[in-house]
């Protein structure tokens, strides 16, 4: 159990960049870095390309007023002056500012923490892989809910052959609040993510799906995808050839198969993300509206509600435990966790220590790649008309 007692010999030196007062993915990433306080400590950024904004940002939460920077170059160059500079970076800017800071914070000598989906290319992922490789640094990438510690549970029920074969494997990430294109006009969020330029080539695949394709990932790491076919919509028409909705079909190596609906038009909806995997003997269920409790079904007994933190889960989901038995838990713990993890992998491999960098289990850049190629791969599909297409 997490207690906050620290994990590594001291804080890291934070600085971010992005996630400032105008959008609210910034304050998630505070969440998660601050909330034991013994692995980040926050010192530097460049959190608005307003400078004025980002001046008055920044000394609102404790930053030292000659550590704000206008942009992200000058924040690297600044900070490399200083005995005590930035360590670690974390990137919440839109998407296709994400390959360039990344590079020139890896050749700046920084680790680094992003957002998804990571880049628009497989080949910018390899590369920026290469080059972490080469300056011995970590780059890790913001799949939220993935630090819900009950996916630990799914993961290690898996493995131990409590489901039996794996057959298939449900997902879906949707919502409502895109069902009208006000959003696209009047949320400084919303407009970039509908902006191929900015977005890239697709708004739901790449803003939701990628979450819950890698915890999928996460929850079954033997599971190899073969093929995928997608089908993507428009509904809101001024978004073309951005898809609001896709719907997409999985082959797995194994023989299992599996679908995955992504969705902002779900009218209605306010928290739509499931997972459900299903094996010869018996399914699991997790949904993040419902973060302390799975569902585990086996054929011909009755449905067991399992409870975060109990004594009958696995130890390797309860060592991520935070509050303790009838107390809820949800999205911050989940942040809380993969940041930490960020620092122990930081830590690791700061002190060669490839023990644990094999054995923790975080969304890195291979996590980031496969996120890419995720989104490649099904806006490929829907582009040939719904086929079917090979993932590697």
């Amino acid at each position: 159990m997490l207690n906050g007692e620290k994990r590594i010999e001291r804080p890291l030196r934070w600085g971010m960049i992005g996630g400032g007062r105008t959008g609210n993915v910034g304050y998630k990433h505070r969440l998660g870095a601050l909330r034991d306080n013994t692995a980040y400590e926050l010192v530097a950024g460049a959190f608005d390309l307003d400078f004025e904004r980002c001046k008055d940002f920044g000394m609102n939460l404790g930053v030292a007023k000659d550590r704000l920077y206008p942009d992200y170059k000058t924040m690297f160059e600044e900070e490399a002056k200083r005995a005590d500079g930035v360590e670690v970076v974390s990137i919440a800017t839109p998407n296709f500012t994400h390959y360039e800071i990344t590079k020139a914070a890896l050749n700046a000598g920084l680790h680094v923490i992003c957002e998804k989906p990571l880049f628009f290319k497989v080949e910018q992922g390899e590369e920026i892989k290469a080059l972490a490789e080469k300056m011995n640094k970590i780059v890790g990438v913001t799949y939220g809910f993935s630090g819900s510690q009950l996916l630990l549970q799914m993961r290690q029920m898996v493995q131990n052959g409590d489901l039996g074969d794996i057959h298939m494997v449900e997902l879906q990430y949707t919502h409502g609040f895109a069902c009208d294109e006000i959003g696209d006009k009047v949320s400084e969020g919303q407009k970039w993510r509908v902006d191929p330029e900015k977005s890239g080539p697709s708004f739901v695949l790449g803003d939701l799906s990628t979450h819950t394709f890698y915890m999928s990932e996460l929850i079954c790491p033997e599971l190899k995808l073969k093929q995928v076919l997608c089908d993507r919509q428009s509904f809101v028409r001024s978004r073309e050839p951005l898809e609001d909705n896709a719907y997409v079909l999985m082959r797995y190596e194994n023989g299992a198969v599996g679908r995955m609906w992504a969705s902002a038009v779900n009218a209605g909806c306010m928290d739509g993300h499931r997972i459900r995997i299903v094996g010869s003997k018996a399914s699991v269920e997790f949904s993040d509206n419902q973060p302390n409790e799975l569902l585990y079904q086996v054929q011909g007994e009755p449905i067991r509600k399992m409870i975060r933190s109990m004594p009958y889960l696995y130890d390797a989901c309860n060592a991520d435990e935070r509050l303790g038995a009838l107390h809820a838990e949800g999205l911050p713990e989940s942040w809380a966790n993969i940041y930490l993890k960020f620092a122990i992998a930081i830590d690791a491999k700061n002190r060669g220590d490839e023990e644990t960098l094999k054995n923790l289990v975080y969304p890195g850049i291979d996590a980031g790649i496969d996120g890419i190629r995720w989104v490649t791969k099904c806006v490929e599909s829907a582009d040939k008309g719904g086929v079917w297409v090979d993932y590697k």
